[in-house]
């Protein structure tokens, strides 16, 4: 005779490691090193300035 499974259960674990699947996905896709989080930051600091700089008044 066959195991008696929760179906219930069985739905919301199936549910639960997609979720888990996509928040890894989304990690690699949009994940950023503390590194280059900072080195992006400089240089949109470095382009501000260079902006600001060539501004008319």
């Amino acid at each position: 005779m066959g195991e008696i499974v929760n179906l219930n259960r069985a739905r919301k674990a199936k549910a639960k490691a997609e979720r888990e699947t996509q928040a890894a996905e989304n990690r690699i896709r949009f994940g950023l090193t503390k590194e280059e989080r900072k080195k992006r930051e400089a240089q949109e600091a470095t382009a501000r300035k260079h902006l600001d700089g060539h501004k008319l008044d």
